[in-house]
């Protein structure tokens, strides 16, 4: 096995430890790859090869040594440019955080993640100030769908999609307010965690809307997911609005399969509103995973509109400032939203946050009676870079507002999901699928995105350039 990011982390780790590459070799596979692909696809906006160069020096010399270097040691990694990279400007995919001067230090997930072993190659391209579905940023170009680089690669997590999917890395970390991690994995083919709000620490990272704001990891497979999650958990000081949890470790039940598991698809809302392919595709996994009823999430079309009222109205709040003095610098598609969302009367952000309780403990009550519900990720396949308009089951829509439909309503409430990349004979670009869990339950979650992978119902090819 010789060294090459288009591997999963799983088979990366495995490769270094049993010393068929070195840790510097991975790293030059990858910046290799990065030189080749990246320029037509967008995915960095900086590329931390001297570190990079650095801390894979130090694996190697440590494993010469006969030293455990971590569960991740030998698998490359890069960052959302909204998490904190010590001597980077965090640019949060905006033009006026250019000025900022450089983090001090970096954000917790990324000091957790290579304190296992993990190398850090860089930051990577997003929606501006993560407010954003299509990975298109009016100030540093579009990140690509690599399956088909004239399609929208999802967002906000943009860059990250790209960047795992065209296997210039093994995992990416992104940001999840209302879909921007299962949005991108969706359409770029990918294994995507939003864990429960309030799992991972936030720390180190440029906020959206604090009270939806979820960080989280992509990649190739389930198992790289559990992998990069158990090395992210733990309380974190640096985070006031971290949950005080105990590490719950997911490897350990990755291979107990679907037994015991009561598995429901979502219907109602979930099952109208988007083409027919969207719902052959969940038929797919519901069908694998042997969903033999339905559920319904009640009022879950209010759920999604409170949760937008409530990301324009916070989304303004932290962006007062900036809008007063350089609004001009903002995409305009941003900045009228936010706009829009200052001038939002408060008597409606409190009915919004009442219809939250309300919703949550309704749907809570729903996983009493099941551990898994299955529902669709995104309403379409990428549409095409540039896209403004789309047509959802017979009505027109404006894109960048309408890819989250179905995401939405789940980051409201919090909830843990897995999304699992399906593809169809033919067709170039995947659909993703939502694995929703009761919340602290990525275990499974997980569990079952990797029981679909193990029988390949859902797998993450790297795209074929």
């Amino acid at each position: 096995m010789s060294a090459s990011p288009t591997t999963t982390a799983t088979e990366a780790v495995a490769g270094f430890k049993a010393g068929s590459f070195t840790a510097t070799e991975m790293v030059e596979a990858s910046l290799a790859r990065i030189a080749v692909h990246d320029p037509a696809l967008g995915a960095f906006t900086c590329v931390t090869a001297g570190r990079a160069r650095a801390q894979a020096a130090m694996l190697d010399a440590r494993h010469a040594q006969g030293e455990d270097c971590g569960p991740l040691a030998g698998a490359v990694f890069a960052v959302k440019n909204l998490y904190d990279i010590a001597g980077e400007v965090t640019l949060a995919g905006s033009r006026i955080n250019r000025d900022h001067v450089p983090a001090k230090a970096d954000a917790t997930l990324v000091s957790k993640l290579e304190s296992q072993g993990a190398i850090l190659m860089g930051a990577l391209n997003m929606g501006e100030y993560a407010y954003d579905f299509t990975g298109e940023n009016a100030h540093y170009g579009p990140s690509r769908n690599p399956h088909d680089p004239a399609h929208m690669s999802g967002g906000s997590s943009g860059g990250s999609g790209t960047a795992a999917a065209a296997g210039m890395v093994h995992l990416t970390l992104g940001s999840d307010t209302n879909g921007s991690i299962r949005v991108p994995s969706s359409f770029c083919g990918l294994f995507g965690l939003k864990p429960t709000y309030g799992r991972l620490s936030r720390a180190g990272s440029f906020p959206f809307v604090s009270s939806f704001d979820h960080l989280g990891p992509m990649g190739r497979s389930a198992l790289d997911l559990a992998l990069a999650y158990d090395a992210m958990q733990g309380e974190d000081a640096r985070d006031p609005m971290q949950a005080k949890r105990p590490v719950q470790a997911t490897t350990v039940s990755l291979g107990e399969g679907l037994k015991g598991l009561r598995i429901a698809r979502a219907s109602g809302y979930f099952a109208r509103g988007a083409g027919a392919e969207v719902f052959d595709t969940v038929d797919v996994v519901a069908h694998a995973l042997g969903a033999a009823h339905s559920v319904e999430l009640p009022e879950a079309h209010r759920a999604r509109a409170a949760g937008y009222l409530v990301t324009m109205v916070e989304g303004a709040s932290l962006h007062l400032d900036r809008l007063r003095t350089r609004a001009m610098d903002y995409d305009p598609d941003v900045r009228d939203r936010l706009i829009a969302g200052a001038m939002v009367p408060g008597a409606w952000v409190v009915q919004a946050q009442k219809l939250r309780r309300w919703f949550h403990d309704a749907v809570l009550k729903i996983f009493d009676e099941v551990d898994v519900i299955v529902a669709p990720a995104t309403p379409c396949r990428a549409p095409l870079i540039g896209q403004k308009n789309m047509v959802l089951d017979g009505v027109e829509m404006m894109v960048r507002a309408n890819l989250g439909i179905f995401t939405q309503p789940i980051s409201f409430i919090g909830l843990p999901v897995v999304t699992v990349p399906i593809w169809s004979d033919g067709i170039k670009l995947p659909m993703g699928v939502q694995i929703i869990a009761a919340p602290w339950r990525e275990d499974i979650a997980l569990r079952v995105a990797h029981d679909l992978a193990s029988r390949g119902v859902a797998h993450a090819p790297v795209a074929v350039f």
